[in-house]
């Protein structure tokens, strides 16, 4: 495992070890609310290594997550469960593994949701109850394979960024995963802090897929903010709290829902740790979410926060073909994850984070995907260069 250096962080009290699939959006929130940070994903790009005091890459991939022996490993040599040690805060690659998360977590207080609730929120059973008897609409949901393919998808239990679904025809049964009527509408979630007792709305975000032949709901970037009716506002609103009770849930989490023409929504699921929305809400010094957060965790929810002034947008970029990084490669400010100069790149792989900010949602949405498309054709001509031409 190769790391960017064999010492270890000291335990202070402003130290955390982060763990995600791709760590760089919460690396840069731990550092922007002062955090210092030993950071374990599967990239290691170049934007991760610089906002980590110390960082490491495990083996894995997106789609089966971690290996569980070689990830302990990894946090035990940057940053040894001890008592001192500030926290831990995870991102994606855990929801599907509560075990897993909970051998990461002895020895170190945990910043993020225990293991008890990953398992019921990501348990179908259990959440589409808790919702059922809080009278919020879903759709119906099977654990066992409708008669009729039509109209229905697969979903992983536990799984996160949408490459874990898919239409039901043509996909053969396992043991983990549901069944869930497909709806139609725009997919929006709600970013919102709990404390295990209560809940603050920060703001609505909007999400668009970025499909490809084998992954047709894969998650390709979100925008803030999102339009939303107003009864729909005051009805999640309301539900929060009732969930977070019911749940125990605590830190930044999301609701994800889906909503139609006519102001019909329904819930589709909670993710239960910071995601993706952190690039397009985070913000410095007193608007920074790392250390609301951790906050929320230990039982307060801190007041004051602001939405930013602007829309913000993001989108994963994802290679269309192989690509090899150029040597000479300048990137522009608003490119994130950052490959290494000389890096290979497979065809369907991200191949980084572009972001954008505008005066409303739909300018900030257009100028995100087009610099996504402007990195691609770079990136596919071996000119480097010309993504450091003008801001893009």
């Amino acid at each position: 495992m190769p790391s960017t250096s064999p010492a270890r962080l000291s335990a202070k009290p402003d130290s955390v070890l982060i763990v995600a699939l791709s760590a760089r959006s919460l690396a840069l929130a731990a550092a922007r609310a002062g955090y210092r940070a030993a950071v374990v994903d599967l990239f290691g790009d170049v934007d991760t290594r610089r906002l980590a005091e110390r960082s490491i890459t495990a083996p894995g991939d997106l789609g089966q997550g971690f290996e569980a022996e070689a990830l302990i490993e990894a946090a035990r040599k940057l940053a040894p469960a001890k008592e001192e040690f500030s926290g831990l805060v995870y991102g994606s690659g855990l929801e599907s593994r509560p075990e897993l998360l909970a051998r990461l977590a002895r020895g170190r207080q945990l910043w993020g949701n225990r293991p008890a609730v990953l398992r019921a929120i990501k348990d179908p059973a259990i959440f589409f109850d808790l919702l059922d008897r809080q009278g919020l609409p879903h759709p119906e949901v099977r654990t066992k394979p409708p008669a009729e393919m039509a109209g229905w998808l697969v979903k992983g239990i536990g799984g996160a960024g949408g490459g874990h679904v898919r239409p039901l025809a043509g996909v053969s049964k396992t043991a983990d995963q549901y069944y869930q009527r497909r709806v139609s509408g725009r997919p929006v979630s709600c970013l919102f802090l709990a404390d295990g007792r209560n809940a603050s709305l920060l703001g609505w975000s909007e999400q668009w897929p970025s499909p490809d032949r084998d992954h047709p709901f894969r998650f390709g970037g979100a925008v803030q903010p999102a339009g939303v009716p107003p009864a729909l506002a005051r009805t999640v609103t309301a539900a929060l709290p009732l969930l977070v009770k019911e749940t125990g849930l605590v830190g930044l989490n999301s609701l994800d829902l889906m909503l139609d023409d006519a102001g019909e929504f329904h819930l589709l699921e909670i993710n239960p740790r910071p995601g993706a929305s952190l690039d397009v809400f985070d913000g410095e010094g007193p608007q920074a979410l790392f250390g609301r957060h951790v906050a929320a965790c230990k039982g307060r929810l801190l007041s004051g926060w602001r939405p930013p002034k602007r829309a913000s947008a993001m989108s994963v970029v994802y290679a269309d073909r192989l690509l090899r990084v150029p040597r000479n490669i300048s990137y522009p400010p608003w490119l994130a994850d950052r490959p290494a100069p000389g890096a290979r790149i497979e065809l369907g792989a991200p191949v980084c984070t572009v972001m954008a900010a505008a005066a409303n949602a739909e300018a900030a949405r257009h100028l995100v995907l087009a610099r996504g498309r402007r990195v691609l054709d770079a990136l596919a001509a071996g000119a480097g260069g010309l993504l450091a031409e003008g801001a893009g």
